[in-house]
Parts: C-alpha cells; sequence; structure tokens
C-alpha cells in the first residue's frame, strides 16, 4: 500500500465514522418531524433531546476531519469538487447551521407557536443535509465532477445516480437512528416506546433495503465504472452490509433492540466501505485517482503524524463522551409529560419580550 492510499484509508475513516455517527444524529430529526402533535410526540421529542443532546455538535468532528484530509492531502480533487459541486454544499451547510441554530432555540422560545416553527426547522433540516450530501456522492459516483472542475452547475449533481444517493442517505439515517432510539427507549425502561420506535426502525429498514436494490438498476446504466467496482472488489463487502441489514430487521422484530442497532451499523458502516473499495484507485470516479490527486510527500507524512496524535487524544475524548450518555444515571429516567414540554421549549413557556 503506497503512502497515498494510507491517507486515503484516513480519510475514508472519517467518511464512515460521519455516515454512522452524524446519520444517526440527522435521522433523529427525521423522526422530530414524523412524531407527531405536541402531547403524541412528546415523549418520542424528549427522548431524541437526551439522545441526541450531548453529542450532536461532537460528530461534526467527522465533516471538519473530512474536509481538512481532503483539502490538505488531495488538493485538485478538493478543488474540482468545491468548484463543480457547490450548489450542493451550500445547501448541505446552510442545513448543517440551521439545524444547530434552531435545536438550540427550541428550548428556549417564548410561545409554544414559536417552538413548533423551531422544531419544524429543526426538522426539515435534518432532512435537507444529508440529501445533498448523499447528492454530492452520486455526482462523484456517477463521474460527473471533472478534473479540472468547474463542471456544470447543475447537471454535475442532478443525475439518476445523485437523486438515488440523496434518498438513500436520508432512508439510510432514518433506519440508522430508529435503531439507536429503540435501543436507548428500552434501556431508559421505557418498554412501550421501545416496541413504538422498534416498529417503525423496522418499516424504515425494509424500505431502506428495497431501495437499495433498486440502486442496482441505476448504477448499472449511469455509473458504470463504480458498479463494475461493486460486482468484483467491493462485492464482498455489499454482501455484508445486505446480512447487517437483514440481521438488524430480524432482531427488530424479536425485540431485541441492542443487537439491531449493531446490525444497522455494520450494515452502513459496510455499504460506505464497499463504495469507497469499488471506486478506487479513482478518486474522483473515471477523471482522477488518488495518485494524481495525491499532494506533497511531506504533507500527507505530516497528515499521518496528525492522525496518530488525534487517535490518543480527540478519539479517547469522544468514546468516553459516548460511554457517559450510555450509562444509567443518564438514560434511567423515563420521560414525563413535563420534560417532553421542556424539552421542546427549554421549559415553562415565557412570555414574549
Amino acid at each position: 500500500m503506497s503512502l497515498t492510499d494510507v491517507v486515503a484509508v484516513l480519510l475514508f475513516v472519517g467518511v464512515v465514522a460521519y455516515a454512522v455517527f452524524g446519520g444517526a444524529d440527522f435521522g433523529s430529526g427525521v423522526w422530530d418531524l414524523l412524531a407527531g402533535g405536541d402531547e403524541a410526540g412528546g415523549t418520542l421529542r424528549a427522548q431524541i433531546d437526551r439522545s441526541i443532546g450531548p453529542v450532536w455538535e461532537a460528530n461534526h468532528v467527522w465533516l471538519i476531519y473530512i474536509l481538512v484530509f481532503m483539502w490538505t492531502a488531495f488538493p485538485t480533487a478538493f478543488s474540482a469538487l468545491m468548484s463543480t459541486l457547490f450548489v450542493p454544499w451550500l445547501l448541505a451547510g446552510f442545513g448543517i447551521v440551521l439545524r444547530g441554530a434552531t435545536f438550540a432555540f427550541r428550548k428556549f422560545s417564548a410561545t409554544l407557536g414559536e417552538a413548533r416553527l423551531y422544531g419544524v426547522l429543526f426538522a426539515s433540516s435534518s432532512l435537507i443535509t444529508p440529501f445533498f450530501l448523499g447528492m454530492i456522492a452520486g455526482a462523484v459516483a456517477s463521474g460527473r465532477v471533472p478534473a479540472e472542475g468547474y463542471g456544470d452547475v447543475w447537471t454535475s449533481w442532478t443525475g439518476p445516480t445523485s437523486w438515488l444517493g440523496g434518498t438513500l442517505a436520508v432512508l439510510t439515517c432514518t433506519f440508522l437512528a430508529g435503531t439507536f432510539l429503540a435501543a436507548d427507549f428500552a434501556r431508559a425502561g421505557h418498554d412501550d416506546m421501545a416496541a413504538t420506535m422498534g416498529h417503525r426502525a423496522l418499516v424504515a429498514g425494509a424500505i431502506t433495503g428495497a431501495v437499495a436494490l433498486a440502486a442496482v438498476l441505476v448504477l448499472e446504466f449511469d455509473a458504470e465504472s463504480l458498479a463494475s467496482g461493486l460486482h468484483g472488489r467491493g462485492a464482498a463487502l455489499i454482501a455484508m452490509s445486505a446480512a447487517a441489514g437483514l440481521f438488524s430487521l430480524w432482531r427488530l422484530r424479536a425485540g431485541r433492540w441492542a443487537r439491531a442497532r449493531v446490525g444497522a451499523v455494520v450494515a452502513v458502516a459496510a455499504i460506505v466501505i464497499g463504495w469507497g473499495v469499488g471506486q478506487y484507485p479513482d478518486l474522483l470516479v473515471d477523471e482522477m485517482t488518488i495518485a494524481d490527486a495525491a499532494g506533497a510527500r511531506s504533507t500527507l507524512i505530516g497528515l499521518i503524524i496528525v492522525f496518530g496524535l488525534a487517535s490518543v487524544t480527540a478519539v479517547p475524548a469522544l468514546m468516553w463522551l459516548f460511554w457517559l450518555v450510555h450509562q444509567t444515571e443518564w438514560s434511567s429516567e423515563e420521560p414525563t409529560a413535563e420534560q417532553a414540554s421542556r424539552a421542546i421549549r427549554g421549559g415553562e413557556a415565557r412570555p414574549p419580550a
């Protein structure tokens, strides 16, 4: 394995981490949108607040990591991506900012109506961001990003594979978050809500699987190079993803929420890794290889050193945060109606200033 391949693998570690951890966060926003009215959806929204409140901002570390590695290690490919796909990048970034602001503002709303508005904006932006990130992935996978950059502003990211990527990204996030929330409800001792959430996650997973099967046809005619790689190098990982997804659905049906979550994580990680392996050695499919896009050797070595330092500083801190959130002291209390209201409005309703 060459030095450039090592750095590409380290870059893709961030992609997988963001797909799993960031995906669960975005999917929680989708479930917030589908939760129902104030009373019917209050308990679910309270649990979403407890589940993602401590970690939702920390998970963006992975996106920052991806962007920094990309523009530092592979500057020509980064330039091509940004100059061609600046519209979906802009929309995804808008969604991230809007989502973070409205998630925080909802708790400090002066009125219930204001809280509802912020809630809708939070949930809607949770759809926007993964959708446009998926469209970006589809543009790369279908070879619509030219090596020299400045590709067509619209057609580069609106092909069939991009629409497929956006749709699958939202569905995958929804399924992943559903399994996480079912396990969180169960750990909190809220068995009825765990069963309800588990059933919803089962439906979401079945829909995601059906769309993923249909994706084979789209890739065959719109992303031939990637399809060829998935049939060859990536076949084992695609099979692993399918098996893990079926295992997760099986465990959801049986009410084994924690095991279902493990299966969902493996399914998402395997499909993302399979995509990377399938398009190897291209960084921009049909346009630029990893070797052609690589920056200076000294820069690549510096990035490996930085990754090593982060592995013993930032990563343990993140793992400790996740461990703390999963402790009984944090998750055992069942959300009450009053807590659900406070999760939405940050306390008692206050009159407008």
